[in-house]
């Protein structure tokens, strides 16, 4: 009995310590996930800011325009003021795109003024340059001041001591401190600020955002032709990158390690036939028969890392990218911020894209350093492959950027090469990260 009830307590306990260990992991995992959706929405809402200003400029020369079309001067101003109108509208949509879902255009709206007045396209913009030229200023400024606030407060007790008397104590502008008392209330008040920004700033962003994927996108009624096209472009684009990956696939099955297979069976065949009569010679056929099915091994090993590299689910993308720079032949540093995992498929691309950038640097670029930088934010995957090399890379040549060019197309991505003679040469690869 007292053995049964001391087994009985150790497996309580462990049972215990394990949902002690269940529930801290828990909380790692809420309090990391918090702090990154803060962080986001607080560089959501400062992006957002941007637009916004140009949005109240835009408002106020569009105003001017309207006042000044009464003595004829601002219907000379109109058609600049519409296309700066629809400029603007795409510059938000670009932006709303790298930090969500794509908001899809509509056609491209008239800035003639007599079509533009009833033009459903150029009311919605209007509508939203009127919300975002202020709620989404207003939002954009609040993400900006509050964790300059929060700092500023929290760290207060740091350096009240160095401030000159009767200055005022928090960022609030008012109340003076005195006394270390007085120094740790506005401590108190910065992690007040803390926690708004961590409760808050998410829902901000969306308010800040809502607008415009509401008014800026296409509507039902709107010809999405284009972007059928587009969608169907790729889909050929994303078929025949796979057929051409079996057809690779299967050149090197069949070329490399079904030959070798096919040279241990013969090689197996010979020895058993010479083992009674000529034990030494069928050793070493066993012998050349063992280092045949290694190298077929060994081949085999690289298709399927070819196929998904196994490193990506055990290392993440981070590891797998790792892996690459400290293969290459050029010195190569690496940065990845990437808080989240992507699709697989995507992780594969990437991984993918920057192994078929790194060949082309070791073979044609003459490098002496190369730099690859990832990050994931916003639902969306950053690449970007530099290296101070020659130049002069051509983006629509060579089967290598082809194929980055398809399998990207596939994920509905983007591939920007800049690499002027005498370089740098800079390939930028921006994924939607998926599900």
């Amino acid at each position: 009995m007292t053995a049964s009830t001391s087994e009985a307590a150790g497996g309580a306990g462990g049972e215990a310590g394990r949902a002690t260990a269940a529930q801290r992991e828990s909380f790692k995992d809420i309090a990391l996930r918090t702090l990154g959706a803060a962080g986001r929405a607080v560089a959501e809402l400062a992006s957002g800011l941007n637009t916004a200003v140009l949005a109240l400029l835009l408002l106020l020369w569009l105003t001017l325009t309207a006042v000044t079309s009464v003595a004829g001067v601002g219907l000379l101003l109109a058609p600049v003021s519409l296309r700066a109108l629809h400029a603007l509208a795409g510059r938000e949509r670009d932006r709303l795109a790298r930090r969500g879902p794509e908001v899809v255009a509509p056609q491209p709206p008239p800035t003639r003024l007599r079509a533009a007045l009833v033009d459903p396209t150029t009311h919605r913009e209007l509508r939203w340059l009127l919300r975002h030229s202020t709620l989404g200023l207003l939002l954009g400024l609040l993400g900006v001041l509050l964790p300059i606030t929060a700092v500023r407060d929290t760290a207060f007790p740091l350096y009240w001591t160095f401030m000159p008397e009767n200055t005022t104590a928090t960022s609030l502008g008012i109340g003076n401190a005195h006394t270390w008392p007085d120094a740790l209330a506005v401590a108190l008040l910065g992690v007040g600020w803390i926690a708004i920004i961590l409760g808050l700033t998410p829902g901000m962003a969306r308010l800040q955002s809502g607008p415009g994927r509401r008014l800026l996108a296409a509507g039902p009624d709107v010809d999405l032709s284009l972007r059928v096209a587009e969608l169907t472009a790729t889909r050929a684009a994303a078929l025949d990158a796979h057929a051409t990956e079996l057809r690779r696939i299967e050149r090197s099955l069949h070329d490399g390690a079904q030959n070798r297979l096919v040279s241990v069976a013969v090689l197996l065949g010979a020895a058993r036939r010479m083992v009674a009569r000529d034990p030494a010679g069928a050793d070493e056929l066993l012998e050349r028969a063992q280092s045949a099915a290694e190298t077929a091994l060994a081949e085999l090993r690289t298709v399927a890392r070819g196929i998904l590299p196994p490193v990506l689910a055990d290392r993440g993308l981070a590891g797998a990218l790792s892996g690459l720079a400290a293969d290459c032949a050029v010195p190569c540093r690496i940065d990845v911020d990437v808080p989240a995992r992507c699709a697989a498929s995507v992780e594969a691309t990437a991984y993918f894209v920057v192994a078929e950038a790194l060949t082309n640097i070791a073979k044609h670029s003459g490098a002496a350093h190369a730099t690859i930088t990832a990050r994931g934010t916003g639902g969306r995957l950053v690449l970007r492959v530099e290296d101070d090399g020659r130049g002069g890379a051509d983006a629509d040549g060579g089967s290598g950027l082809t194929g980055i060019r398809r399998r990207i197309a596939a994920h509905d991505g983007d591939l920007t090469l800049t690499s002027p003679p005498g370089g740098p040469t800079v390939l930028t690869v921006d994924l939607p990260c998926g599900t």
